[in-house]
C-alpha cells in the first residue's frame, strides 16, 4: 500500500503578501522543470511525497518549502539543489525594447525632404557608443545630403535600390547588401534607383567622445 503524501512533512512557512525573491525563483524553476518533463502536479506530488496543495502553493510562491522538502522535489524532477539555484544570482536583463514603429523620429544634419530617420535604441549612459537607425527614403530630391561623423557606420539594405557614395567611390546597394565604412569620410546617397528605399544604419563610436 503506497504512502499518501502528508502536508506536515513539508514544514513550510506562509509568505507575506509580497513574495520574497527566493520563493518566486524556486516556484518558477519547479513549475518550468515540471512542465518541460510533461509532469502533472500529482505526478511530482507522489514522487516527492509532498501534498498536491502544498506543491501548488510552492509553485505560485505562496509557501516556502523546507530544505528537506525542496531536496525531495528536486530529486523528483531530476535536479540537484545546485542545478536548482544555478541561475538565481544571474544578472537581471536590461535590454532596451523598442516595438515596431515606436522608434524616435530624429532630424539629422543635412537631411532632406523624404528622408526619415527612426532611432531604434537610446543610450542613457554618459557616452553615446552606438546609434542604430531605420532610414527610409521615399521621395526623390534634386540634391542629396552628404554626411560626416565620427566612428564606423554599418549599412544593411532592406528595400529598394540605391547608389551610395563613400569618398570617391560609389556602390549600388540592393536588399541583402551590406557595407561598412569610416564615418569621417564624406558619404551619402548619390542616386535613388528604386523607391521606396529602406536600410538599417548602425553607427558605432566605441570609446570616442561624442
Amino acid at each position: 500500500m503506497s504512502r499518501q503524501p502528508q502536508e506536515p512533512d513539508i514544514v513550510a512557512e506562509a509568505l507575506p503578501s509580497e513574495p520574497g525573491e527566493v520563493g518566486i525563483y524556486i516556484g518558477a524553476v519547479i513549475r518550468r522543470s515540471r512542465r518541460q518533463q510533461h509532469l502533472t502536479i500529482q505526478d511530482v506530488s507522489e514522487l516527492a511525497d509532498v501534498s498536491r496543495g502544498m506543491l501548488s502553493r510552492i509553485e505560485n510562491a505562496q509557501a516556502t518549502p523546507s530544505l528537506d522538502a525542496l531536496a525531495r522535489i528536486s530529486k523528483a524532477l531530476g535536479l540537484t539543489l545546485t542545478n536548482l539555484f544555478k541561475d538565481f544570482d544571474a544578472p537581471q536583463g536590461g535590454a532596451t525594447y523598442v516595438p515596431k514603429g515606436s522608434g524616435m523620429d530624429v532630424a539629422r544634419r543635412g537631411t532632406k525632404r523624404g528622408h526619415t530617420y527612426e532611432l531604434l535604441s537610446y543610450d542613457h549612459g554618459p557616452k553615446k557608443r552606438i546609434e542604430p537607425f531605420l532610414i527610409t527614403l521615399d521621395d526623390e530630391s534634386e540634391t542629396f545630403p552628404s554626411f560626416q561623423h565620427k566612428g564606423t557606420e554599418f549599412m544593411y539594405m532592406l528595400k529598394g535600390k540605391i547608389e551610395y557614395r563613400h569618398g570617391r567611390q560609389t556602390y549600388v546597394l540592393k536588399p541583402g547588401d551590406a557595407i561598412t565604412f569610416d564615418g569621417n569620410i564624406p558619404h551619402g546617397p548619390e542616386r535613388l534607383i528604386a523607391l521606396p528605399i529602406q536600410f538599417l544604419s548602425i553607427m558605432y563610436y566605441g570609446e570616442e567622445e561624442i
